[in-house]
């Protein structure tokens, strides 16, 4: 009997390939590492991928952009719509590098399920609409097609108990469950928020009984081990 694929929900934080900065830029040396990685992934385990990107750098430059040029407040709305489009755009790209074997539209519509994309290895989705961030689409992705699990590739390695870049004694935390991640995340989406995971979307996945795991995106060979039930570096969300 032939082995059920088993399918794996990606939100891929624009922060690992199109990270902010003075050089913000798309790195295409990852794109490349990461595209093979799935590819093999594919074609020797069987395995099926829902990928969700984030904004990265495009989406905080436009946002600025917008706030500079209106010379006034805009509304979150208007902000959200930026950051959204920008995904899309991410999304585009990354499902052009799938081309031959990915679903030939992106996901860019979490309130129904696209029936024709379970017949593909490779599934690519941006954001929705405001008030929600792409982990939020990616937590309605792993619930609409049934992952087994939603990994959420970040520029960290695990979740800390304080800011790693500011505090030198952060320790990072291997398990948490989603009561301990909203008291420290809130319960409010705001545009750009920068959270180890979206505080609207970490409330539907603790309804849900969703399982994630945060991680370091760059780390290809970490997540291989994840993906393979082994030992890892990450944490636990459940």
């Amino acid at each position: 009997m032939k082995k059920q694929q088993q399918v794996f929900v990606l939100s891929l934080g624009g922060s690992v390939f199109a990270p902010n900065g003075d050089k913000s830029k798309i790195n295409i040396k990852y794109l490349r590492k990461f595209e093979k990685f799935i590819r093999k992934q594919i074609a020797e385990k069987n395995r099926r991928f829902f990928i969700i990107t984030g904004g990265g750098y495009i989406a905080r430059q436009y946002r600025d952009a917008a706030k500079e040029a209106a010379g006034a407040d805009l509304t979150n709305e208007d902000l959200d719509w930026l950051g959204v489009h920008a995904t899309r755009l991410n999304a585009h790209m990354l499902r052009t590098i799938f081309r031959d074997i990915a679903y030939p539209w992106i996901l860019k519509h979490y309130d129904m399920v696209d029936k024709k994309a379970k017949n593909y290895s490779v599934v690519v989705g941006g954001g929705w609409k405001p008030g929600w961030s792409s982990d939020y689409c990616a937590v309605m992705a792993a619930a609409d097609y049934h992952s087994e699990i939603l990994i959420n590739l970040s520029n960290i390695d695990q979740v800390y108990n304080k800011d790693p870049e500011k505090y030198k004694n952060a320790k990072p935390i291997k398990k948490m469950k989603w009561d301990d991640l909203i008291e420290v995340v809130g319960t409010k989406w705001e545009p750009g928020l920068n959270t180890p995971f979206d505080p609207i979307a970490s409330k539907i996945a603790k309804r849900i009984g969703l399982k994630i795991i945060i991680c370091n995106g760059h780390d290809l060979d970490n997540l291989g081990k994840i993906l393979d039930g082994k030992k890892y570096k990450g944490t636990v969300i459940e």
